[in-house]
């Protein structure tokens, strides 16, 4: 990472999607492929998801003027660009967004609409290999790994730091982006993303953030969700902690 950064630096998850809610639907069931005809980058936010980004933006809001972000870096996904657009107009955030699209979901290629059964069923011989590799380093048919995700993150990064230095930059993007900044921010190994990628289930419009120091770039919070919990919105892919870092 270079060394300038940003004074504070926030990643946010987008409010649940439309494809979340079929997705948890279909968890438990001996369903091989969801119901979606959206293409990925088109699929929308659900009513609970509005409702999420807006209380997220609420939340940015009601903080001092002097910590409320001054830049918005969003995927241009409709559900992240959605969710930054929501944070925006609750007055959270600039209305002025960047779409990189450095920072978008992770491509599934030929696993798209498929679920966990669908896979082993359809293509056996490349969940073995998923299997073998390990979701860090395995890349679907078509799409991409989770080291493919942090290769274009360390781009995106490189660019917020170097033009964003000093200033307060709320990227809104995908729970698979999330981690991927964690491990690259953070330095971490495989075993260590993974770990987290375990025992975290990473929440809608949770907040993940990081305070700019003398030594570059401090976790400051992981998969908060208090913002919603306070607004009495609905907490979806409700994480194992929400909190402040140590």
């Amino acid at each position: 990472m270079p060394k300038s950064h940003p004074a504070t630096l926030w990643f946010v998850r987008h409010g649940e999607s439309i494809a979340n809610q079929v997705r948890t639907e279909a968890f438990g069931r001996d369903v091989h492929e969801v119901d979606l005809t959206h293409r990925d980058v088109d699929v929308p936010l659900s009513a609970r998801g509005e409702r999420q980004a807006s209380a997220l933006g609420r939340w940015f809001a009601e903080l001092p003027a002097s910590e409320r972000p001054t830049v918005v870096v969003a995927s241009p996904y409709v559900r992240a660009a959605a969710t930054a657009e929501r944070i925006a107009a609750a007055g959270g955030a600039p209305s002025d967004i960047t779409f990189d699209e450095r920072v978008r979901e992770k491509e599934l290629g030929l696993f798209y609409r498929l679920t966990r059964a669908g896979i082993e069923a359809r293509y056996p011989d490349q969940w073995a290999l998923r299997v073998q590799l390990g979701r860090f380093w395995f890349r679907p048919p078509g799409g991409e790994s989770w080291a493919d995700v942090a290769l274009r993150l360390r781009g995106a990064l490189h660019d917020i730091c170097r033009d964003h230095a000093g200033e307060r930059v709320l990227v809104v993007c995908h729970q698979v982006v999330v981690l991927c900044a964690r491990y690259v921010i953070e330095r971490m190994t495989e075993r260590d993303i993974v770990h987290v990628a375990r025992t975290h289930d990473v929440a809608n419009c949770s907040v993940t953030s990081y305070r700019g120091t003398p030594d570059g770039l401090r976790l400051d919070r992981f998969n908060f969700t208090v913002p919603l919990e306070v607004e009495g919105a609905p907490v979806t892919a409700e994480p194992n902690v929400s909190a402040r870092v140590g």
